[in-house]
Order: structure tokens, then C-alpha cells, then sequence
């Protein structure tokens, strides 16, 4: 079996599985479970599907990072939840998801799948580092457009992207996000940059939608390009010119924000897809019963020992 690291966007997928999978199931202590179950689910089904020989579940230790609200105040702004003034940020999750997040931990860790992340950063900062340094081909689980910028056919780095369902996912290459959008997947930063991200809370440069950004990148390669062109007065007409220059603040800063991080130090871990050994069935199966996760545990172990390449030492 060739080698291969599939990267989860944890979050992305967790909520997914939250929305997706019906809120009637509860453990013994009469929490929900529908998205640790869920959770479960898709790893199972990504694991049988793409086969990866090593697996990492990648989080977010800070999900609005504030280096990127000093830089742009406005980034994720719309997902803060109502704290007291004087408090953190706290990312709007429903009640009913929050008390699982522990659980899908505790199921992770009984299983032996890694979790990796990083203080400062998102999941998709440790997911650019590891896929960036990776030495072997990589899959990158989300449904988060950012990060379609890691793709690389040179690398053999893939996004399989899950915005229109489990049952529908796309798998991303260089050609892929081309045919989709006109720019090669090393220009999708600075064509998102320009396009901006309501889901986010990037507004973009005003007036540049998704057909200007990409004839731009087309045409100057990417955006210290294109603001060259822009200052020369070349290849571009008078009135882009003019959105560009007003929107160079912005661009100072946007970049930055927009681009995931590819050198965390990051803790060594064991990523290998081991088979279940009886300790680890045991482990799991607890886990499994003390909330309620039934036959989604059991799925998941079965993908294991099917798809492993050696059994756990």
C-alpha cells in the first residue's frame, strides 16, 4: 500500500455530522451524540474510500486567531457569540454541539487517531504545515474553501471537499480548481483575497468579484503583480485601477490573514493508521458504551482493521 496522509479539518467535519445526523440520540447521561456518531461515520467512510495509510484529526486550538483580527477586525466577527465585554471571543456553537466536542475527543484518543493543534492558530494553519511538509501524498478533508490553496499535483496534495455532502465529495486537483474558478490552486489566496469572504468577514476590494480577480491573477500572476501593474498604470482599465488604489489598505493586510500557516512547530505523533489491537478494542468499546455511540464506533474500528496496513505494536 502506497503511502498516504489524509488531514482532517476537524471542526468542519464535526459540524457537519452535527447538522446532518438527527439530534434524537443521546448517551446514558441523556447528552446528544449525533455528531460524535456522526463524526465517527465519516471517518469510516473516508477511510474506506481514500484508503490513507496515516491519519490525522487537526484542530482548532484557537478558531479566530487575534493576530487576524488585529489585522482585520472584521474576520469571523458574525460567528462571535455574546459574551460579557471584558471576555474572550467565544465561537457561536450550539449548546447541543459544545458538550460533544469532549466526547469526540475521548472517542479520537480511544481509538489511537491523533489530534494536532496549535496555540494561536487554526486548524487550517496545522493542516498547511503538515501537508507542506509532508513526505508522502496528502488528502485534506474540508469543506472550507481556504483551503483549496494547498492543492498541488506536483506534491500530490488533493482537498476532498465536502461542501455538497458525504455522499457527493469532490476530490480537488490543480485542473479542479482551475476549471472552477480560472486560477491555479498557488493563486487562490490572493484570488480570495480580492473576491473576499462573507463567511469569513473579508470584504474584499469592492467592485472585484470572482471574474476580475481571476483575469487579473491571468494576467500579472498574483498580487504583488498585480498592484505593480496597478501603480504602472498598465494592463488593467482606469476604473480597476481606481477599486485596486482603494482598496490597498486592505491588500496590505488581507494576505496575511487569508494564506494558512506552513511552518508551526508542531509535536511529533504516531499518524500511522494502526489496526485495532484488543487493548484498543477494549478501549474503544468503553468509550463506546459509556456514551452511547453503538454501532458508529463499531463501523469505525471495522474501517480500521480493514484498511490498516499493520496491526498496532
Amino acid at each position: 500500500m502506497t503511502d498516504r496522509l489524509m488531514l482532517l479539518d476537524s471542526a468542519s467535519l464535526y459540524f457537519r455530522a452535527f447538522y446532518g445526523v438527527p439530534d434524537n440520540v443521546h448517551a446514558p447521561d441523556g447528552r446528544p451524540v449525533n455528531a460524535v456518531r456522526g463524526f465517527l461515520d465519516i471517518i469510516a467512510k473516508l477511510v474506506t474510500q481514500y484508503r490513507p495509510t496515516h491519519l490525522v484529526a487537526c484542530w482548532d486550538d484557537d478558531w479566530r486567531p487575534q493576530w487576524r483580527v488585529d489585522l482585520i477586525p472584521t474576520y469571523k466577527t458574525h460567528r462571535v457569540a455574546e459574551v460579557v465585554a471584558s471576555g474572550p471571543d467565544v465561537e457561536e456553537v450550539p449548546d447541543p454541539l459544545e458538550v460533544q466536542v469532549p466526547v469526540i475527543r475521548e472517542a479520537l484518543a480511544a481509538v489511537g487517531i491523533p489530534i494536532v493543534g496549535a496555540a494561536e492558530h487554526e486548524a487550517d494553519d496545522v493542516i498547511g504545515t503538515l501537508a507542506t511538509h509532508a513526505t508522502m501524498p496528502v488528502d485534506v478533508v474540508t469543506g472550507d474553501r481556504d483551503l483549496f490553496q494547498l492543492v498541488d499535483d506536483a506534491r500530490d496534495v488533493r482537498v476532498i471537499y465536502t461542501a455538497r455532502g458525504m455522499s457527493n465529495l469532490e476530490v480537488l486537483t490543480d485542473a479542479t480548481v482551475v476549471a472552477k474558478y480560472g486560477v491555479l490552486p498557488a493563486q487562490y489566496a490572493d484570488f480570495a483575497t480580492m473576491r473576499g469572504d462573507s463567511s469569513d468577514g473579508l470584504p474584499g476590494v469592492a467592485g472585484i468579484g470572482e471574474k476580475t480577480a481571476a483575469t487579473l491573477l491571468k494576467a500579472h500572476g498574483d498580487l504583488a503583480g498585480i498592484l505593480a501593474a496597478a501603480e504602472a498604470g498598465e494592463g488593467m482599465s482606469a476604473s480597476v485601477r481606481a477599486k485596486l488604489d482603494a482598496g490597498r489598505d486592505y491588500l496590505a493586510v488581507a494576505p496575511t490573514v487569508v494564506g494558512v500557516v506552513r511552518n508551526l512547530d508542531l509535536p511529533a505523533v504516531d499518524a500511522h493508521l494502526h489496526a485495532p489491537d484488543a487493548e484498543c478494542r477494549d478501549r474503544a468499546e468503553s468509550v463506546a458504551e459509556q456514551w452511547g455511540l453503538g454501532s458508529a464506533m463499531t463501523r469505525l474500528l471495522g474501517a480500521l482493521t480493514a484498511n490498516a496496513s499493520d496491526p498496532r505494536d
